[in-house]
Parts: C-alpha cells; structure tokens; sequence
C-alpha cells in the first residue's frame, strides 16, 4: 500500500512536471467524495437499493415464518408419536412424519441460509454498479469543467495520499456539483437514508 502511494504520487508529480515544462500549468482540484454524497443519482441510487433491501428483508421473513410453523408442527407430531394411547403401528407411522418433518425443516434452515447469502451478495453487487456508473459521470463532468476552466491537471483532495496543499480558489467542486445536480427531480439538500453505495475516492 505504502508503495502504491508513493507511485501515484510520483506519477502526478511527474506529469505537473511534463505538463510544465511545455506551458503554463492550471492545476485544480475536487473533492470526489463530496461530489458523490452531493449528486442527486446517489441519492436515488440510495432509495432504490433500500427498497430492494426492503423486499429481501420480507422475503426472509416469510421464509422464517414458514419455519416458524415447520418447527411448531414438529413439536406437535413429537408428542404424538410418544402418545402411550395410540397403537405401535400408529405410533411408527408419527415417528416417520416426524422424521420426515425434521428433514424439512433442515432443508428450510440451509435454504434461508443460502437465499440471505445471495441477498447480500446481490445487493452489494447492485451498489458496486451503481456506484461505477455514478462516478464515471462525475469524472465525465469535473473532465468538462476542468477543459472549459483551461485547467491541463485536476486533483482529487479527497485522497490525501496524493494532494499535499490545495487552496480554496483552485477547488472546482461547488461548480462540477451544480452542473451535476442541474434539473434535479428531488430535493439534493435532504438528508441521505438507506444504502450506502461503495465508492472510490481515487481519480
């Protein structure tokens, strides 16, 4: 890891460098994770994902009261089959329901066990997407903004492994989320719930 930082940061270095060494170098910055919690498709991104969890969620519980019930009918045919009143021909075909029925109740336990597996994994699978999605558009945007300002390099001050100083004036962040956030169809200043969606702060 230690050396993966020194890398990137020798890479930048290197092309401010290159850059200036042939022109006058504008160099600015933007605080990726600042861009991604602040655009208004994280946030819908966010609600989709909770809904989605919001289903899973039911389906596991209807899973687990279906084995709720398995377990109750269990009990019932354990005490039958040790009914002293019953005769042992009946009491063999209870043990077998019995038997049959904690068979099942195995395959429910494994069955639930592997669906909240798959849930997980396909939630976490869905926000890995999004998120890619999400911040290939802001590189898209913060790329724009940075030809249309004349800037030649633009640095992420969210990854402190690679900025050392930034001033204020070069930070284009309030501009590239304004133009990300423009026409916005929900309120972008609302508080985020749900799903966090995982993100890279590296450019």
């Amino acid at each position: 890891m230690k050396n993966l930082r020194c890398t990137l940061l020798t890479v930048v270095l290197l092309v401010a460098t290159a850059v200036s060494a042939g022109a006058q170098t504008k160099v600015a910055t933007v605080d990726m994770k600042k861009l991604f919690n602040g655009y208004y498709k994280t946030k819908l991104s966010q609600a989709s994902l909770e809904s989605r969890k919001t289903e899973l969620r039911k389906e596991i519980k209807d899973m687990a009261d279906g084995l709720d019930k398995a377990q109750a009918d269990y009990k019932s045919l354990l005490d039958q089959a040790s009914d002293p009143a019953i005769s042992a021909d009946e009491r063999d075909k209870r043990k077998q329901a019995t038997a049959d029925k904690a068979k099942e109740i195995s395959n429910s336990k494994s069955a639930i066990d592997q669906f909240q597996r798959q849930a997980e994994a396909q939630l976490a699978d869905q926000s890995q997407r999004m998120s890619a999605d999400i911040v290939g558009e802001i590189q898209k945007a913060v790329a724009e903004k940075a030809r249309a300002g004349g800037c030649s390099l633009v640095m992420n001050n969210a990854s402190t492994e690679v900025v050392v100083f930034a001033g204020t004036d070069t930070d284009i962040t309030a501009s590239v989320l304004a133009q990300l956030n423009a026409g916005a169809p929900i309120d972008v200043t609302a508080p985020t719930t749900g799903v966090p969606l995982n993100i890279s702060t590296n450019l």
